[in-house]
């Protein structure tokens, strides 16, 4: 585009604003970067673990949990429930493999059925540290739930683990109906919730979880590199036992044990990541105010207004019709177009999306319904995304974007 047509293009459309649209890392909030910037205090007086407290009473209340006091020294990181929480100073990722590497020995067998790039990491997880059944589903395609039944009943696995909401294909696993599955068959049953906790339902309680999985920066809306589990008395005890066996995986920073020893005393076993615990305790405090199910309701209805008007528009989606994302959407690409067009929504029309991963790379893109995106947001941004389509000779047709978003 000449500079002449884009300044009539600013003209019509307020592109000094951006829309920020990806699934993760999501845009922190003010009062999160407010409390990103308290200056540093020490690790282990009281100031910190009063942060430690306020977090935990958060993670709670994201996790779907019974209510805890955000004040120290009252075991903040449990309720009146089975479950604790636990903080991690490093990724989702790092999380994950704390509950993989803490709770199975090298010679359990775990079941993990993936249908994306971040459940097939949770496979490749559990291979360093057990034996592993990888039941390996086409990306964006529904498990299939007589498959998992038939697996379970052989009555040989330790533990059912998935990516409950994959952000790779746009899909969410149906979690309650393999919960049931996992309690009817005493199998342990453990989420990777990292992009489905705090935006759409999820009900470790009810679900019987041992252990779920959060990511501060997604749907949360905090900051990256610090992350939190939930863990259930089960989960606790296999722990503590296959330590006592001498039967444990190697680990050290990740051991669990060792946070478990720390946790009901508002602190960690290592030195903490002071600043973004802080930042994540009032974003937290955000969602909080918010509630879940407000959230839940904003980002599907984002999420909804995304696919059908897509749809409508004559895009194909990647995920089965039945369990798309309410946090995030992926739409292939029209024939003609890759990731050009993502680079020039980014330059010219201030809008980021993000592309695909591995095999689909430059023929997909995703849309992030997530964290504390307003839906006014998430109008103009695809109004942007139309502009910037037809930029590249795309016929669409007339629609109005913002009745997709009531």
């Amino acid at each position: 585009m000449d500079l002449k047509n884009l300044h009539v293009l600013q003209q019509l459309m307020d592109l000094s604003q951006d829309c920020f649209l990806v699934p993760g890392p999501v845009r922190m909030g003010q009062p999160c970067l407010n409390a990103l910037s308290t200056p540093v205090m020490t690790a282990r007086g009281p100031e910190f673990r009063d942060v430690m407290a306020h977090l935990n009473s958060g993670l709670r209340n994201a996790f779907n949990l019974a209510p805890s006091e955000p004040v120290r020294g009252v075991q903040s990181w449990s309720g009146d429930d089975d479950y604790k929480v636990v903080v991690v100073s490093g990724s989702g990722t790092a999380a994950m493999e704390m509950v993989i590497a803490n709770r199975f020995r090298s010679n359990d067998l775990v079941l993990v059925p993936t249908n994306g790039k971040f459940g097939e990491r949770v496979a490749e997880m559990c291979q360093r540290f057990c034996n592993v059944k990888h039941l390996k589903y086409e990306w964006g395609r529904a498990f299939d739930l007589y498959e998992l039944e038939r697996q379970l009943e052989r009555g040989c696995y330790e533990s059912l683990l998935i990516c409950h909401n994959e952000t790779s294909t746009g899909i969410t696993q149906d979690a309650a109906a393999i919960a049931e599955m996992c309690a009817r068959h005493n199998t342990s049953f453990i989420l990777d919730g990292i992009t489905s906790v705090g935006g759409m339902p999820v009900h470790p309680t009810e679900w019987k979880a041992e252990a779920v999985v959060v990511g501060a920066q997604k749907c949360t809306a905090g900051p990256s590199g610090i992350a939190a589990i939930a863990i259930n008395s089960n989960f606790i005890e296999r722990v503590h036992a296959i330590r006592d066996q001498g039967d444990s995986n190697p680990n050290y920073y990740l051991d669990l044990v060792a946070a478990l020893k720390k946790g009901g005393d508002d602190q960690t076993p290592w030195t903490p990541a002071i600043n973004l615990a802080m930042g994540w305790g009032a974003a937290l405090d955000v969602l909080k105010n918010e509630s879940n199910k407000v959230r839940w309701d904003r980002c599907e209805t984002m999420a909804n207004g995304v696919r059908n008007l897509f749809l409508d528009l004559g895009f194909e989606l990647l995920a089965d019709a039945e369990q798309r994302s309410s946090t995030v959407t992926s739409i292939l690409y029209p024939e003609g177009i890759d990731d050009a067009w993502r680079a020039r929504l980014k330059e010219e029309f201030n809008t980021q999306v993000i592309g695909a991963q591995d095999h689909l790379k430059g023929k997909m893109f995703r849309i992030g319904s997530m964290g504390e995106t307003p839906i006014s947001e998430m109008v103009e941004g695809c109004k942007r995304m139309i502009e910037c389509f037809t930029q590249f000779g795309m016929e669409l047709p007339k629609v109005d974007v913002e009745s997709y978003f009531k």
